[in-house]
């Protein structure tokens, strides 16, 4: 594989993210995303077009070609892996490892991240509950429900945050919720969409209806 700088990397990773099955991105939402000036959006598809990476049309947004989201998903998979390396291996909070990742990412000895894979014993998953790519770009999808929609006094298990900010994870830590939990919803409350939960059968405590759609569960 081809090597590729930082920036690079970067706006492939996020074009990876922001794309659908149906829309291009546009150039306002790659340049909100990544705090860049529209004319380096512009600048920079250009470049990755000529690496065949982007099929881009001015005006008409762009997305990643088959190669793009080839090497987009090799950095994902090496973000996921390192997060997981800081979380099980070193005993970072989840609301630690993304920035730290971030990094780690950039390195692409493809030897070195086999390895690691290898050492961690191929997870499926990182610490938020996102799916790791494995050397082919393959992900395993697991069936999930949003936690606002779980039937009361049915366990299921956390596994996976959708908002990872600083501040949602800082909050779930405080909380003592933590990826793989088992969970229990005793209580809805319609003023406001609160939750009683109890949490691998410890004392019951009570969340705000915000921080719920952020958690999903699957059952068993």
């Amino acid at each position: 594989m081809l090597n590729f700088s930082t920036s690079e990397e970067n706006y492939l990773k996020t074009i990876f993210h922001l794309q659908t099955k149906d829309d291009n991105v546009t150039t306002n939402e790659l340049a909100e995303k990544l705090q860049a000036k529209p004319a380096s959006i512009t600048d920079m598809m250009k470049k990755l077009k000529t690496r065949k990476l982007v099929n881009y049309q001015p005006y008409r947004g762009f997305r990643l070609t088959a190669e793009g989201k080839k090497v987009a998903l090799s950095i994902i998979r090496r973000h996921r892996l390192w997060e997981y390396f800081l979380a099980e291996k070193l005993n970072f909070n989840w609301d630690e490892v993304h920035e730290v990742a971030e990094q780690l990412e950039h390195v692409s000895n493809k030897k070195l991240i086999d390895k690691l894979d290898e050492f961690l014993a191929h997870p499926k998953f990182d610490p938020h509950g996102d799916p790791i790519p494995d050397t082919n770009g393959k992900m395993e999808l697991t069936r999930q429900i949003g936690l606002t929609e779980l039937q009361l006094n049915k366990p299921a298990k956390i596994c996976h945050i959708v908002n990872q900010s600083d501040l949602l994870l800082e909050h779930l830590h405080e909380k003592k919720i933590k990826m793989g939990a088992m969970i229990v919803v005793k209580r809805k409350f319609s003023f406001d969409d609160s939750l009683e939960i109890k949490l691998d059968n410890r004392i019951s405590l009570t969340i705000s209806g915000q921080l719920a759609k952020n958690i999903f569960v699957k059952h068993g």
